[in-house]
């Protein structure tokens, strides 16, 4: 079957297969997939093949690829579905939702599959900040910065498959995460003391004004559920900055996402408090650049993860 023929009928079933997701949303986490599969050597590719065999997905995941495809491009679709999973489960009544602010032993343990918890505490860092001087609460963990260094370890140690396959497609959707600027700050204000979980309290005027700032954010390059978009994506991107690419703390990764948050996403027409606020076309045009710039980003420093540290 020719490439574009083969891409198009994976664009139509996975229309269908995924749902509406958050951070980055699906196109986002998908490109940041596809940027880090360019950098695999063909054995990582071939551990990789071997992991997501063993999450609970994959069955469905193999049966969205068209009859036809080559095995390299099957191998390639599947991981940039494996890059949603975690997204994916919070539309599965058979993961529990146990709530946005983490809590007991449970929150933070690292068990594989067997684990049956959402964990939407994990996909973010809200690291607090303060423009008129609000008293600040302390940066709650687990967070998403506590896991990846968690998973990391786990991927560069000689743990049993299970619980690597379980931590890679964690890490896989994380890292695009935690360059998202919203997934690493909330604001605090006299109007919002408690935060304003990431920009979640913060309306947007379009029609009604019911739209909020971090899901404009997640949605700003796009909410196509297809391989085709993303790749057409990708080729869009700016190609990222060589010495920040190199940089491979996920604490500086965060930092650079909080300070992204407070300079380029927190400013007019976004004022203090949960407004709404009505976006500009500059703010817009804004946006979409920077957001460029950090999927673009994410999915250079994950590829070199994977390619380095998977053992």
């Amino acid at each position: 079957m020719p490439l574009c023929r083969r891409w198009c009928a994976l664009a139509a079933l996975l229309t269908v297969f995924l749902p509406a997701l958050h951070a980055w949303d699906n196109e986002g986490h998908m490109t940041v997939a596809y940027l880090a599969y360019q950098q695999l050597s063909d054995p990582v590719r071939a551990r990789i093949d071997t992991l997501l065999k063993l999450n609970p997905y994959y069955k469905q995941w193999l049966a969205a690829v068209p009859a036809g495809t080559s095995a390299a491009d099957s191998s390639r679709i599947i991981f940039m579905m494996a890059a949603t999973w975690p997204d994916q489960i919070k539309q599965d009544s058979r993961y529990q939702n146990d709530g946005d602010n983490p809590g007991g032993p449970k929150t933070s343990r690292n068990i594989g599959y067997a684990d049956k918890l959402q964990h939407r505490y994990w996909h973010f860092v809200d690291n607090p900040f303060s423009p008129d001087g609000t008293t600040l609460t302390p940066l709650p963990a687990p967070n998403a910065g506590t896991q990846i260094g968690v998973f990391r370890q786990v991927l560069a140690s000689n743990a049993a498959d299970p619980l690597k396959s379980y931590d890679l497609v964690w890490i896989l959707h994380l890292v695009g995460d935690v360059h998202q600027p919203l997934h690493a700050a909330t604001r605090f204000t006299k109007t919002q003391p408690h935060g304003d979980a990431g920009g979640n309290a913060v309306r947007l005027c379009a029609d009604p004004c019911k739209d909020k700032l971090h899901g404009f954010w997640d949605d700003v390059l796009g909410t196509a559920n297809d391989s085709a978009s993303v790749i057409a994506l990708a080729g869009t991107l700016p190609a990222p900055n060589l010495a920040l690419v190199n940089i491979t703390s996920q604490t500086t990764w965060i930092d650079e996402s909080f300070q992204a948050a407070k300079s380029s996403v927190y400013v007019p027409p976004v004022g203090i408090g949960g407004g709404p606020f009505t976006i500009t076309p500059m703010y817009r045009t804004a946006a979409q650049d920077l957001a460029a710039q950090r999927v673009a980003l994410a999915g250079a420093r994950l590829g070199n993860l994977l390619q380095k540290e998977l053992k």
